[in-house]
């Protein structure tokens, strides 16, 4: 009832939609980077949206299954296989016991999401699975995949009813309505903030009319961006508050940083918009060295759009329930 780590990939970690309610106690949110791969790879696995799944960055790991499972990819592809063999993404997967899961050149996407049906046994850390690097804590031991880790399969399959299964999820169609679909967008939507009145008129015309190029320095804590300086009309000191994903924030240096998933809880810097829920996807699948344009919306537009993905998750998920149902009636009795 486990899968081993044969190889541990470039940096693979357990995460969910986050670890909320705890910002006031310094404790980031953290959570998964792309939280639409994140959903539908949990769906598509006969999950609920929230249990945690396994985000793989850029270079997948080698996972040898021990068991019977199910599982689901979704986000980036990075050339899955199993046993050498090419597999889809955005499919539930059957897997006997001694498959070799294992992921080969990057396609497109930066992170690949894996989603076990029942999920991995893990520890609940103030109410989430979700992995905070830097504080060791959450996820598999508070870190990043080692070689030679095992992890404890929460439901495993029949290994009689393996052959059935696979045929049958095979003949069930997946429909991802177009707020679902991965479709890259020229400039990523963004919305002025609180603190946007600081910044100069030039400052906000090169934001909306410039590119941006992603630095090596970016990771799950920030996207930094370099480009042409946004520039504050005056320098102020301002009072620390709450930061949140997608936040712009600008130095005293005029380069934008882009808050992620493993922000800071509080932050000083003056902020210049923040980019919109259904674009946040799309970053997270960008790397180092990508560039990046924005344009403005307004803050009923971003709401709007983040109601249709929400009811396009919902439509989903109800779509799928045949698929659950066929799933655990193909779980092994304890």
């Amino acid at each position: 009832m486990s899968v081993t780590v044969i190889r541990p990939g470039l940096a693979s970690t357990f995460q969910d939609t986050g670890r909320h309610g705890f910002q006031h106690l310094g404790m980031p949110v953290c959570g998964a980077m792309d939280l639409r791969a994140h959903q539908l790879a949990n769906l598509i696995a006969g999950n609920e949206r929230d249990l945690a799944t396994l985000e793989v960055t850029l270079m997948g790991p080698t996972l040898r299954f021990d068991a019977p499972a199910c599982i689901a990819l979704a986000g980036a592809d990075l050339s899955p296989t199993v046993n050498g063999t090419p597999v889809p993404i955005g499919r539930p997967l059957v897997l006997r016991a001694g498959d070799v899961l294992a992921f080969g050149a990057r396609r497109s996407g930066v992170r690949c999401y894996i989603a076990w049906h029942g999920g991995i046994a893990l520890p609940h850390v103030l109410g989430s699975q979700s992995t905070y690097l830097r504080g060791r804590l959450g996820g598999y031991h508070g870190r990043a995949l080692q070689k030679d880790d095992v992890l404890p399969l929460n439901v495993p399959l029949d290994e009689a009813a393996h052959a059935s299964l696979a045929d049958d999820l095979q003949k069930m169609a997946i429909y991802l309505s177009a707020p679902l679909a991965y479709n890259p967008r020229r400039r990523l939507r963004v919305m002025r903030g609180p603190q946007t009145g600081l910044f100069t008129d030039e400052a906000l015309h090169t934001l909306f009319n410039s590119e941006f190029r992603i630095a090596n320095e970016s990771d799950r804590m920030g996207y930094r961006l370099a480009g042409p300086a946004l520039n504050v009309r005056e320098n102020r000191q301002l009072l620390s508050e709450g930061a949140t994903f997608g936040t712009i924030q600008v130095p005293a240096d005029g380069q934008p940083i882009v808050l992620m998933a493993d922000r800071q809880s509080i932050g000083g810097y003056p902020k210049i918009g923040h980019v919109a829920s259904v674009d946040l996807s799309q970053l997270a699948q960008c790397m180092p060295g990508e560039t990046v344009r924005f344009e403005e919306i307004e803050l009923a537009q971003a709401q709007q759009l983040d109601n249709l993905r929400e009811q396009a998750l919902a439509s989903l998920a109800a779509s799928l329930a045949p698929m659950r149902e066929r799933i655990a009636r193909s779980v092994r009795a304890s």
